[in-house]
C-alpha cells in the first residue's frame, strides 16, 4: 500500500496528519502537485512535482495508483477514477468515497458546475473544522490498520 495525496490544495494540518501516520506505520506517502512543498525528512515521504496544466497532478495520481493504494483528495472526478482502479479514497474531511457513493457525488458536482455556469453564486466549502480534522485522522487510521 502507498498513499497518494492530491497535494495542490491540501490543508497544512491534513498534510501533517498524513506525514505523522506514514512515518508511524512506515507506509510511503507521495504528495503530487504542480509545486513543491516542505515535508519532514523521512524515507516514507516524497514529493512529485508535475508540470502545470489542467488535471496534470490528477492524471499522475490515477496513473500511479494501484488496487489497495490510498488516494487522498477532495476532487470528485479524481476519486471516481481512483476507485475504478481499485484504490481506497478519502477526502481531507474524512469522507470515504466508494463505488456505492461516488456516482451521487459526481452528479452533485455536475449540478453545482451547471449552477455556477448559469451565473448562480454558491459558497465554497466551509473552513476545515476540528471535527473534520478528527474525522480525517480517524478515517486514515482505519484505512492504514486494514492494510
Amino acid at each position: 500500500m502507498q498513499i497518494y495525496i492530491d497535494a495542490d490544495a491540501i490543508p497544512n494540518v491534513i498534510k501533517e496528519i498524513i506525514c505523522r501516520a506514514a512515518i508511524r506505520t512506515q507506509v510511503n506517502a507521495i504528495f503530487i502537485a504542480n509545486r513543491a512543498t516542505q515535508l519532514p525528512s523521512s524515507p516514507f515521504l516524497s514529493y512529485r512535482v508535475v508540470r502545470d496544466g489542467f488535471d496534470v497532478a490528477d492524471k499522475a495520481i490515477v496513473q500511479a495508483c494501484e488496487p489497495k493504494d490510498l488516494v487522498i483528495t477532495s476532487d470528485i472526478p479524481l476519486a471516481a477514477e481512483a476507485i475504478e482502479k481499485g484504490a481506497e479514497v478519502v477526502s481531507p474531511r474524512g469522507e470515504r468515497f466508494t463505488k456505492a457513493n461516488i456516482g451521487a457525488r459526481l452528479n452533485m458536482r455536475d449540478f453545482y458546475d451547471t449552477m455556477r455556469a448559469s451565473g448562480i453564486q454558491s459558497r465554497g466549502p466551509a473552513p476545515l473544522s476540528s471535527q473534520d480534522k478528527q474525522a480525517f485522522a480517524n478515517a486514515l487510521d482505519r484505512l492504514l490498520a486494514k492494510r
